[in-house]
């Protein structure tokens, strides 16, 4: 191995590595994270990561989410929403559910959205479906469809970081004013604490 190459492992004795990669650095230290890595991980260009080094020499890199710095705010709002919407609350960073509260909490939080949710916050605008049947997936590895969503991406400068989604399946849920604006001043107001 030459003094510009380094290892970057994959789960080591199938516990802590899952794959192997040589690589490579150039003269200013960027180190090139392999594609089919970066596909797996869904990691974007231009993505935040977050550089951790071990005792071992090793060097890890983690995904960073700022909207899970306020996981404790995250879930306050998750609460207080499903408590007085008696829907299911989820917020999301762009990779995961990071709070939820209501019917089948515990099914969401900690799964990773889906590709059509990761989609939704991109598009950065307020996605509201209910009336005309319309539906899509939340999370991978399930596909429960609701009767009313509310999908609001929480914006802080300038960059969509996740969204605030409030999820009805009863009979009668309509996904309807109310709905949309305590959903937007969630967003807005996770949005403001990230850039404070």
């Amino acid at each position: 191995m030459s003094k510009k190459s380094s290892k970057i492992k994959g789960f080591r004795d199938r516990k802590k590595y899952f794959c192997e990669y040589l690589t490579h650095s150039d003269d200013l230290g960027r180190v090139v994270v392999p594609k089919e890595i970066r596909r797996t991980m869904r990691i974007r260009e231009g993505e935040p990561m977050e550089i951790f080094t071990g005792r071992e020499g090793e060097i890890v890199l983690k995904k960073y989410s700022p909207i899970g710095e306020m996981s404790e705010f995250a879930r306050t709002f998750a609460e207080l929403l499903a408590q007085n919407l008696g829907a299911l609350v989820c917020i999301s960073d762009h990779d995961q559910i990071i709070a939820a509260s209501g019917p089948e909490q515990r099914e969401y939080l900690g799964r990773s959205i889906s590709r059509e949710m990761e989609e939704l916050i991109q598009e950065r605008a307020q996605k509201c479906t209910g009336k005309d049947g319309e539906s899509f997936k939340i999370v991978d590895g399930n596909d429960r469809r609701f009767r009313a969503t509310v999908i609001q991406p929480i914006i802080s400068a300038g960059d969509a970081i996740g969204a605030v989604m409030i999820l009805d399946s009863r009979e009668q849920a309509v996904a309807g004013e109310a709905q949309q604006k305590l959903a937007a001043v969630t967003a807005s107001f996770l949005g403001r604490q990230m850039e404070s």
